[in-house]
């Protein structure tokens, strides 16, 4: 019994003696693990440190600090992902660490929530240091983006924002696209594998290069290729603008802090070495992105060099009759903020857009648009683009079409392919819809004098109305409408409702599309009360008799396929008789011809609200009661169409 107890102490100490260098040997690789994707979490590199911290995640889901430093990292790739394990690891450790308020602030404003996001902001605005004024500042910003994206979501614009496809967006990140005057070459600037150098910048992703591609279809486009040649380069290389009718192509280099350079096209099609564009706009700062004016006379460009804080700036310089460019001059303190303002564009209309940090931007880079006053000679106060051209994130580098109809944009966006993507932006059209209206009574008359109103919201939620009224000449109608939304259709005679009728109507991208959309509605013309229905003969009895012969119930049946068809008509049925005996034994006869037919359509299912009964008697012959043939002509039950039935049945003999 001893010698078994010992046995058995000695197998235990040996176990957990196992067991802890196993726990230990795990702990080190997690640390391990840890140590290797902040190092790369250290320089940015984010997509390099996300597999380190999901190898510790597989083993322990759990792991606080690896759920944080992932989280982070997540930021550009995936933003769902990103705030749920932020979130996650502030729930296993409140204090995992002392940035986690502002990191929580910050995934939750490019998730739109910003009311979240604010409050996470001012829960870390305490635990700043007393002496980082920089910190403080750039939260006290943020704040101020949230609260401006709050408005600006709230308000959207009418504006369908389409990524350009996988074909020319990858999981690295695409950018600055630049399309030729007819609108089918498409050049732009790539950060994928595909890139010609191969290389890996620091921050993971491969050195810019540019890539050509064209048109094949209205969205589609050819494999995309890099354009490098002559262009190559060691380092980064973005497309900018085409000019001189295509034949040259300003282009961004990362040599001497980045300068702006330009490429001829040589004949075979290539593109030939880069060259600077001139000593006064490439100096020893950052020289990012330009844009020149059709006639080639004018250059908008940014620049770091004459910032004390080394933020971007947009200048402006001229062509000099030498041809160089001359010295340059800020745009003005309008546009240029404290912040970076970049990429300037101006468009034929004489507006500027470009993007900036800074002004009320909705977070990271937002586009703006300015005019300028020729009078005042000054610019107009910066207008944000607004929501969905504009995101909480990055969106920069637009430019219009050729023809004015739709923009290029530059931006990170949920949604997208991974990191930033190109996108077109496309403003919704007002669209033709013409018509005419039906009775469902009869679908070959058209109906006068029918007013149609046309009623829904703009993106923002401001309520729209269109109306028309249909032709007395033709019945048609025609409105021009705000297309891609559901109307509400009110139609209405003499000010008087007919109907409500939901149409939906398609996205318009162009000015030239026509829809055509007719309207069928229950509907019996004032003027036609009274009448006779042309499709309801009458039914005929024997003498002295009120029941229903064969070819009456046949006719009957008819009439109830007619009123199901047409449940908007109500019918008033009348019976008649011949001559032969007194006035009131004929009301009476009448009377009953008339019920006999009522109570035959009641048990076919016609409400008894939609008829009436009356009897004339002998009063109302069809012809004289001169012959046997005359007389069978008048013992009749007729059918009338009524506006509404005052009661069940009533019989209202009529005097």
């Amino acid at each position: 019994m001893n010698h078994l107890a010992k046995s058995f102490s000695r197998f235990t100490l040996v176990l957990a003696v196992a067991c802890l260098l196993a726990g230990s040997a795990s702990a080190q690789s997690t640390r391990k693990l840890l140590r290797s994707g902040n190092k790369f979490f250290d320089r940015e590199n984010y997509r390099a440190a996300i597999p380190f911290y999901e190898q510790v995640l597989a083993n322990e889901p759990d792991n606080a600090k690896a759920l944080y430093f992932a989280g982070i990292s997540y930021m550009t790739f995936d933003k769902e992902k990103a705030a749920d394990y932020l979130y996650r690891a502030q729930a296993l450790k409140p204090n995992v660490d002392r940035e986690i308020e502002y990191w929580l602030g910050r995934v939750d404003h490019i998730n739109y929530r910003f009311e979240d996001a604010i409050k996470h902001y001012q829960a870390y605005q305490p635990n700043i240091r007393k002496r980082d004024e920089v910190r403080k500042e750039e939260v006290a910003m943020l704040i101020q983006h949230s609260r401006n994206a709050m408005r600006e979501v709230s308000n959207p614009k009418d504006v369908f924002v389409k990524n350009l496809g996988g074909t020319v967006n990858t999981a690295y990140s695409e950018h600055s696209p630049v399309i030729s005057s007819d609108d089918n070459y498409l050049l732009f600037t790539s950060r994928s594998a595909a890139a010609s150098g191969g290389k890996e910048a620091r921050d993971g992703e491969y050195y810019e290069d540019i890539f050509e591609t064209r048109r094949v279809g209205t969205d589609e486009w050819e494999q995309p290729h890099s354009i490098a040649g002559s262009l190559s380069s060691s380092g980064h290389d973005a497309s900018i603008q085409l000019f001189d009718n295509d034949t040259k192509m300003l282009l961004y280099r990362s040599e001497n802090n980045g300068d702006i350079m330009y490429s001829e096209r040589g004949a075979d099609g290539k593109w030939g070495p880069a060259k600077s564009i001139g000593k006064n706009i490439n100096t020893n700062g950052f020289e990012s992105d330009a844009y020149i004016t059709p006639d080639g006379q004018t250059l908008f460009f940014s620049t770091s060099n004459f910032s004390e804080e080394g933020d971007l700036d947009i200048y402006v310089s001229k062509r000099q009759a030498n041809g160089e460019w001359g010295a340059p001059k800020s745009i003005g303190n309008t546009i240029n903020s404290k912040y970076d303002d970049d990429s300037p564009y101006l468009a034929s209309n004489g507006t500027l857009y470009f993007a900036s940090r800074g002004h009320n931007t909705m977070g990271g880079y937002d586009i703006f648009a300015a005019k300028y006053d020729s009078v005042a000679r000054r610019w107009s106060r910066p207008v944000n683009m607004g929501s969905p051209v504009n995101t909480p994130d990055d969106d920069t580098y637009y430019r219009l079409s050729p023809d004015g109809s739709y923009a290029y944009l530059s931006s990170y966006r949920i949604g997208g392919y991974g990191e930033k993507d190109i996108y077109t932006i496309n403003y919704i059209r007002p669209t033709r819809v013409v018509g005419q209206v039906f009775s469902k009574s009869d679908s070959s008359s058209v109906l006068q004098g029918i007013e149609l109103v046309f009623n829904s919201q703009q993106a923002d939620k401001r309520p729209i109305s269109y109306s028309d009224v249909t032709k007395p000449d033709s019945g048609n109608y025609e409105v021009s409408i705000l297309s891609g939304r559901m109307y509400q259709v009110q139609v209405s005679k003499d000010g008087k409702q007919l109907e409500m009728q939901e149409f939906d109507v398609p996205m318009v991208l162009n000015d030239t599309t026509v829809i055509t959309k007719n309207f069928y509605i229950d509907f019996v013309d004032s003027t036609a009360a009274g009448r006779r229905i042309a499709e309801i003969k009458p039914i005929y009895y024997d003498t002295d008799k009120y029941d229903l012969r064969p070819e009456s119930v046949r006719e009957l049946d008819n009439i109830v396929k007619y009123l199901k068809a047409n449940p908007g008509v109500n019918i008033a049925i009348e019976g008649h008789c011949d001559s032969r005996a007194s006035d009131e034994y004929n009301m009476t006869l009448g009377e009953n011809r008339a019920d006999a037919a009522f109570d035959y359509l009641v048990k076919q299912g016609i409400s008894p609200k939609r008829m009436i009964t009356e009897s004339y008697g002998e009063r109302r012959p069809a012809v004289p009661n001169t012959s046997a043939e005359n007389m069978q002509l008048n013992r009749r039950t007729e059918f009338r169409v009524v506006q509404r039935p005052d009661a069940t049945k009533t019989n209202t003999p009529n005097q």
